[in-house]
């Protein structure tokens, strides 16, 4: 997300806690600003970041809590 894009969220958010405000303190509220509806500039695509990878410990340890929850459910279905 680029400094632009920042921006205008940060923009959109302001002037909707504006109108949220105008509305509890009863006063008229100004107009919120139009969202563009499937529009995407070229500049507001995602940017996708590095994929996040398992190492072998952690892969382990998941395995092993797997195991145990499988365990535990066989125990608790042999018991009934």
């Amino acid at each position: 997300m680029g400094v632009s894009e920042i921006l205008a969220s940060v923009d959109r958010e302001i002037a909707l806690l504006k109108q949220v405000r105008a509305l509890l303190a009863g006063t008229k509220a100004e107009a919120a600003p139009k969202k563009t509806a499937g529009k995407v500039s070229k500049s507001a695509k995602k940017v996708t970041g590095k994929k996040r990878r398992l190492s072998p410990e952690g892969r382990k340890r998941i395995a092993e809590a797997v195991r145990r929850r499988w365990e535990a459910q066989r125990k608790a279905k042999s018991s009934k």
